[in-house]
């Protein structure tokens, strides 16, 4: 487990928030324990990684009205919640609003060990996945205006003497420009320019889209 990685426990009994916290203690993994969806939501940072593991059924907020402003937040914390025998309709819902999974209560260890780990592993390959589209996106600012339409159009297919017709320069000097680019953004190969530009249209796409 990433030690940069915590675990909120949201429930308002207190015996099933002692009784998760020694569970965890027993692999290594840091929780942080709350009797109240509020106040998590007063100490909440999204900066901080890790997963939540929250009961659906609490007074004033629920887990599923957290949910809803986690979302509305841009959390990206995966949520297991734990739930009772009549709380399946509303654990359902709330998979579909993007929770990782639900456990009915009472659960094995091993079953909620083992949906946190699972948890932990895809808010730590997501958050990877957002490092990675933050240093291309980083990379392709420091493209030059010429540069980019060289990029652009050499990562669409187009041939050399064609780019240069279009823009009205020589064969030679988009030769430099796409020598420029492909040192700018660290590819060797043609093959890793065009996924390049694949990645940085499905990130603008995610932006318009969220």
């Amino acid at each position: 487990m990433d030690d940069n990685q915590m675990v909120f426990v949201i429930d308002d009994d207190e015996g099933v928030r002692d009784g998760l916290s020694l569970l965890l203690s027993t692999v290594e993994q840091s929780c942080e324990l709350y009797k109240c969806a509020y106040d998590f939501l007063d100490s909440y940072d999204p900066d901080r990684r890790g997963c939540l593991v929250l009961d659906i059924r609490m007074p004033r907020m629920t887990g599923l009205d957290l949910q809803k402003k986690l979302n509305e937040m841009g959390s990206r914390l995966p949520i297991i919640f734990i739930t009772g025998h009549g709380d399946i309709p509303m654990a359902v819902e709330a998979m579909r609003r993007g929770a990782l999974d639900f456990i009915r209560k009472p659960f094995r260890e091993h079953d909620l060990l083992d949906r946190i780990n699972e948890a932990l592993a895809l808010e730590d390959n997501a958050r990877r996945q957002e490092l990675d589209r933050q240093a291309v996106n980083d990379k392709l600012k420091a493209l030059s205006e010429r540069e980019w339409e060289v990029f652009e159009r050499v990562a669409d297919g187009e041939m050399n003497k064609v780019i240069a017709a279009d823009l009205g320069i020589s064969e030679r000097t988009v030769e430099v420009h796409r020598g420029h680019v492909m040192r700018k953004l660290g590819v060797a190969t043609l093959a890793q320019l065009v996924r390049v530009k694949i990645e940085s249209e499905t990130a603008a796409d995610s932006v318009l889209s969220a």
